[in-house]
């Protein structure tokens, strides 16, 4: 397929789940579905999933794996929290940035230098970074320091000096609100349209740009350039790349300290919502990540769209608890879908051979999606207030299915996590 053709699917796919989404609402009756304030919310509980997801493409395209993401965003949202309330919104950005750096770099200097596994080291980098970030606090932000009269304490941060300002896009959310009394109106697909767009475009945090635009920027940089060759083969044959005169080590060590710089850039972010820096504020996102990074399949495109699933999936449980249960709606109708489309392939398949070629895996997975399809639909009917604490773990629930689902297509580079010493393979 073509990549003209490829982006034609994707609109496809885009405007198929905006009607989707536009049918459940009518359907079910939940407005929070498609309104402006659930997207707005989901874009904010997006990025610093991307950001961290950004962290563990760079790394794992060179063949480093990287699960200390977590620690990574923790060293952001601290250097962050104490550069921001001195400084303001500025310092915060590079703090953070450098923050996440020397965790990148503490993960280098295990794995390439010392060749340390990459999971060991990970989870030295996860323990070590809330435990430096405690110790920090306890030193700087004690009763009696300008810190503590700022309002600090053992777990925060004084708030940050300057925020970082919001925009709202010209035209479509800035001026006239034509997009909320157009969402207002409750329309079929044009409200949905309206919500969608006002929610992704009304007072953006300009922070949630610049992450937005790293996306784009990364694929040009890793799939359009030299520098993005010579790491991608580092992670897929780094003996290869050696032989072709790569400095290989280099390489490795940019692209860790890269990534806990994309890790310590999601950590500003959860800052910069927040005003400040509180201890835990991470929450696991760092793990999500790292998961929308595989859903992803090591690739900008899929992580994107992984992270917007899950930022999507918060966002709706924060604002409301009876439109989670349209999750098993939405189930039911993609399993159906999928059934649709396994018995129209059958149908037109020529009946010796192709219907002889399917094989009974095939069978067993549309028999599964049907059973399903019915399970969820029935649930859907009969569940009609979730517990709390159900609806607290649907995202993380969510992520463990997606991952299940996508790891039957995943293509990891063929080098990520394996030791590398210059001259020991060819």
């Amino acid at each position: 397929m073509t990549r003209i053709g490829k982006y034609h699917v994707t609109l496809i796919g885009v405007a198929a789940l905006i009607l989707l989404m536009s049918l459940v609402r009518i359907v079910s009756g939940q407005e929070d579905i498609t309104s402006s304030g659930t997207f707005a919310a989901a874009l904010l509980l997006a990025v610093p999933i991307a950001l961290a997801g950004l962290g563990g493409l760079w790394a794992e395209r060179a063949g480093v794996v990287n699960i200390g993401l977590e620690g990574m965003m923790v060293l952001g949202t601290w250097f962050a929290g104490w550069a921001g309330y001195q400084w303001g919104a500025v310092a915060a950005l590079v703090a953070g940035l450098l923050g996440g750096a020397l965790g990148g770099l503490l993960h280098a200097i295990a794995t390439v230098s010392f060749g340390v596994d990459h999971i060991i080291s990970g989870v030295a980098i996860n323990l070590l970074g809330p435990g430096v970030t405690r110790f920090l606090s306890e030193v700087l932000y004690q009763e009696g320091t300008s810190a503590s009269d700022a309002g600090a304490g053992i777990t925060s941060s004084p708030a940050i000096s300057s925020p970082a300002p919001s925009i709202s896009l010209p035209v479509l959310s800035d001026g006239p609100d034509l997009l909320g009394r157009l969402e207002n109106t409750h329309w079929f697909l044009l409200s949905d349209l309206a919500g969608i767009l006002r929610g992704l475009t009304h007072d953006v945090n300009v922070l949630v740009i610049v992450a937005v635009l790293m996306l784009p920027l990364t694929f040009f940089v890793l799939w359009h350039t030299a520098f993005g060759l010579r790491l991608r083969s580092a992670g897929e044959n780094p003996w290869a790349a050696e032989s072709l005169g790569v400095n290989v080590y280099l390489i490795k060590y940019a692209a860790v300290v890269i990534s806990g710089a994309f890790a310590g850039l999601g950590g500003v972010f959860l800052v910069f919502v927040s005003t400040k820096y509180v201890e835990g504020q991470t929450q696991g996102r760092g793990f999500i990540g790292l998961a929308a990074m595989i859903f992803g399949n090591w690739r900008p495109g899929g992580l994107t769209a992984g992270a917007s699933l899950f930022g999507y999936a918060n966002g709706l449980q924060l604002r409301s608890t009876g439109a989670v249960t349209t999750f098993f709606l939405f189930g039911a109708v993609l399993l159906l879908a999928y059934l649709v489309l396994q018995v129209r392939r059958l149908i037109s398949a020529d009946r010796p051979a192709e219907l002889a070629a399917t094989s009974a895996r095939q069978y067993t997975l549309m028999a599964l999606a049907a059973l399903g399809a019915v399970i969820l639909f029935w649930l859907w009917l009969t569940v009609g207030q979730l517990p709390d604490e159900f609806v607290y773990i649907t995202p993380h629930v969510l992520t463990l299915l997606v991952l299940l689902v996508a790891s039957q297509r995943l293509r990891m580079p063929k080098a990520d996590g394996v030791r590398y010493r210059r001259g020991e393979q060819h």
